[in-house]
């Protein structure tokens, strides 16, 4: 079973005043480029992998999509999301990304935020993915970034000018990684972007676009904070998509 972190008081207090929290989409400044890359939603069938509070799997609906199933391993994420949802044709779920089963090419989408790096057995939750997309289905999700997990302590250090720097360490060394976020001891997977990309391929996705996400000049602007994003990427976005019958 996967760390369940969110339910954890002191952690969903902490996260629950994060910007994309109390913001939704709007306070999410990847936003853009993951929306960019989404198919039209109009009659699909969609599955929100670690859905949170909720807030894509009701934006999924307004923009068409005919069914949404958001799944989360968090109680406190699930009761706020159906408490912020009124629409009978989208369900909410606890479940465990770590032991999922869903039925066979049953989602048109499946969709995850900042979810999969609390995986650690990425590959059976990849194939479990693929099997439930019908033929030219498409898994789009983000990550946070390698680069971003790789660090032992996850914090700017300065270098010899002053200039901000992001530690990597042993990028090649895979597995847990132990941070202190809102509380002690946050477990997630550290993956190369290699073997991240390479397992989708080794189930058989196509790689449609892959994001190294930076916010641009306009959101500099809007929100000077987030420069400091294009020392290192925080967060990786992948589309990817299921063969159709007799596509090469």
């Amino acid at each position: 079973m996967a760390q369940n972190i969110y339910d954890n008081p002191d952690f969903f207090a902490g996260y629950s005043k994060l910007p994309r929290q109390v913001h939704g989409l709007d306070g999410a400044p990847e936003w853009p480029a993951i929306r960019a890359m989404l198919p039209a939603l109009d009659g699909k069938r969609v599955v929100d992998l670690g859905c949170g509070f909720g807030w894509a799997s009701r934006w999924m609906r307004d923009q068409g999509a005919a069914s949404v199933l958001g799944l989360d391993l968090s109680q406190n994420m699930i009761e706020r999301a159906k408490e912020d949802t009124a629409d009978a044709a989208i369900k909410y779920c606890i479940a465990d990304l770590e032991t999922l089963d869903l039925p066979e090419s049953a989602f048109d989408l499946a969709y995850s935020a900042l979810a999969f790096h609390y995986v650690q057995d990425f590959d059976r939750l990849v194939n479990v993915i693929r099997e439930a997309l019908v033929p030219g289905g498409h898994l789009i999700f983000t990550i946070e970034h390698p680069i971003f997990m790789a660090a032992a302590h996850p914090h700017w250090i300065s270098d010899e000018e002053g200039r901000k720097t992001w530690p990597v360490n042993r990028y090649s060394v895979e597995g847990a990684r132990r941070t202190d976020w809102f509380a002690p001891g946050v477990l997630k997977y550290h993956r190369t972007v290699g073997t991240t990309l390479n397992t989708l391929i080794g189930a058989g996705f196509q790689i449609r676009r892959v994001e190294e996400f930076a916010p641009t000049h306009e959101q500099i602007q809007q929100m000077p904070q987030l420069a400091e994003e294009l020392e290192r990427p925080m967060m990786l976005i992948v589309s990817a998509s299921t063969p159709i019958a007799g596509e090469a």
